[in-house]
């Protein structure tokens, strides 16, 4: 089932004025633990509609964990923290631990991921897999070059896919630009939770402290105010927000 789009839709448009249909299966194809997290409240709102959820973590994201963090500083302990810290943070936001998966995507000595045929199939295989009417993922158009290659990857995909899908592609800290399509605005209660989530994310959360002066939650829910300013959302003090690509094209 692809996602219903009324045919007097202007955008952008709140995600709260569209009425999201039963049946849908959502695919967030994160390039890193904590990606899922970034966009929670889009993602609780769905869930809260009867859609199916799915975590797709592509990297270890070991590089992110400052050794001071861990007992032992290798790479697979760090990878372990990683993945323990998402598992908790899904199983506080609600989703079953089998709808959480982790690629474990080749990278190189940086902690990158690397542009391999194997890496590729891997993507493909969950997606296949899950068929998702929805996947959600930073935008390509980012610094970070594991967002890129997700989104590269994704875009491969979706030129040869079998079924159509939306994709949403949000706004991270370090996305350059993007076109508002969807926004999800929210206030003071869902920042509290969203926070909450967030900081399940320890490693990350005590990373920002030492390296900018505040936490993880602070770093992304600072995001979501400049997106509100920015965008001219009204009432609400935070906004997620995705521009929307169609597949195949």
């Amino acid at each position: 089932m692809s996602f219903f789009w009324p045919d007097n839709v202007t955008f952008p448009v709140s995600l709260d004025a569209l009425a999201v249909p039963s049946g849908l299966r959502l695919l967030a194809l994160a390039p890193h633990p904590d990606d899922f997290d970034a966009i929670a409240v889009t993602m609780k709102r769905f869930f809260a509609a009867g859609t199916e959820v799915f975590v797709a973590v592509a990297s270890s994201g070991a590089s992110g964990v400052e050794d001071a963090f861990c007992t032992l500083p290798t790479n697979r302990e760090k990878a372990l923290t990683r993945e323990t810290e998402q598992r908790r943070s899904c199983g506080f936001f609600g989703l079953p631990d089998d709808h959480v998966r982790f690629l474990r995507l080749e990278e190189d000595e940086t902690g990158t991921v690397m542009d391999k045929e194997s890496n590729f199939a891997a993507v493909a295989a969950v997606f296949k897999e899950l068929s998702p009417s929805l996947v959600f993922l930073p935008h390509g158009n980012d610094t970070n070059a594991d967002h890129r290659l997700i989104y590269a990857m994704l875009s491969r995909l979706g030129g040869n896919a079998d079924h159509c899908f939306t994709a949403f592609l949000n706004r991270d800290p370090k996305t350059i630009a993007l076109r508002m399509d969807v926004y999800t605005a929210f206030g003071e209660a869902d920042a509290a939770w969203k926070a909450e989530l967030l900081r399940f994310h320890q490693s990350q959360h005590q990373r920002n402290l030492n390296t900018r002066g505040y936490g993880f939650d602070e770093r992304i829910l600072a995001g979501n105010r400049d997106n509100a300013k920015l965008y001219g959302i009204q009432n609400r003090a935070y906004a997620e927000i995705f521009e929307l690509q169609f597949f195949p094209r």
